[in-house]
């Protein structure tokens, strides 16, 4: 029988500074209810967090979800910090592969080579794999963490606001919604301590919007407003559709490009219609929620 007072097991990481509470949950015996992710989120009463992801095998889930593939053994149930559910996260998949590797989830060799991860999650099942070497480290546990972000789909033209000001971007699926908007404003004029305004007709369930400068010299700088998080240091999805719109501009559908966040710096390769993301996963550090506190939360 399961011990009423053990304590709930935590792991907290970042990638580019768009940081995460994991909870470990196999058999996904976890009640993860919204006031219990938005507690668990908020810098003041929580831990504090962007998104909750929750690690749970993909059999224990205990709900259907399309498009996983054989062999996607753990699903990353990832949650918003207002305690809504998302369907993917490119920084969090990063993260949460660094968690099965550090934990014996998976095999030793797991990640490399041809043996690449499997990471079901609500946008699909996701490859991820880990690159040597990246900014001349050689430490295994400093390799970067790359994912194949799956197809990304550009669509027409609409318009985010921002104190008045008006940002022409386009729409960009990454498997969950974007507004990426290319800009000669300076980005840190921008006012993102409140939601910018967008056509709720473009967009019925909500959008990520980015903005971003022209693309020079192979890179680009972006800020994101995530749904349901607010401002972040750094948006996975964000910055593919980010760079999907900046290439766009530049008059290219493909190639590389450096994305600049307020939290550091990933890759973005787009082709034939798919991108990978490629850039730092960090686990930080690792400890107990209290039991009481967790009851507490029920509602």
């Amino acid at each position: 029988m399961a011990d009423p007072d053990a304590g709930i097991p935590f792991r907290k990481g970042h990638g580019t500074e768009n940081d995460f509470v994991l909870l470990p949950d196999p058999d996904g015996a976890l009640e993860l209810t919204p006031a219990r992710v938005r507690a668990l989120c908020d810098r003041h009463r929580g831990l504090g967090a962007d998104g909750v992801l929750r690690v749970v095998r993909t059999a224990a889930l205990g709900e259907p979800i399309d498009g996983q593939l054989p062999g996607a053994e753990w699903f990353m149930d990832y949650r918003n910090a207002d305690g809504s559910i998302a369907e993917m996260c490119g920084n969090g998949v990063r993260v949460f592969a660094r968690y099965l590797v550090e934990a014996g989830l998976v095999g030793a060799g797991a990640g490399r080579g041809a043996d690449q991860l499997l990471v079901g999650t609500r946008g699909g099942s996701k490859r991820v794999w880990f690159v040597d070497g990246a900014e001349g480290t050689e430490s295994a546990d400093r390799a970067e963490v790359a994912v194949a972000m799956g197809p990304v789909r550009l669509g027409g033209q609409s318009i985010a606001t921002v104190a008045g000001w008006e940002f022409p971007g386009v729409l960009v699926d990454v498997g969950n919604p974007h507004l990426a908007c290319v800009t000669d404003v300076p980005l840190d004029e921008l006012d993102l301590t409140v939601s910018p305004g967008y056509d709720p007709a473009d967009f019925p369930s909500g959008v990520n919007i980015e903005f971003l400068t022209p693309p020079i010299d192979g890179a680009t700088r972006m800020r994101v407003y995530e749904r349901g998080v607010g401002e972040t240091r750094s948006c996975g999805t964000g910055t593919v559709a980010a760079a999907a719109a900046a290439l766009r501009h530049a008059g290219r559908a493909e190639g590389k490009l450096t994305v600049y966040v307020p939290g550091g710096r990933v890759l973005v390769t787009l082709s034939g219609g798919e991108a990978t993301l490629t850039g730092p996963a960090v686990l930080v550090a690792a400890g107990e929620l209290s039991a009481e506190w967790w009851r507490s939360l029920s509602g």
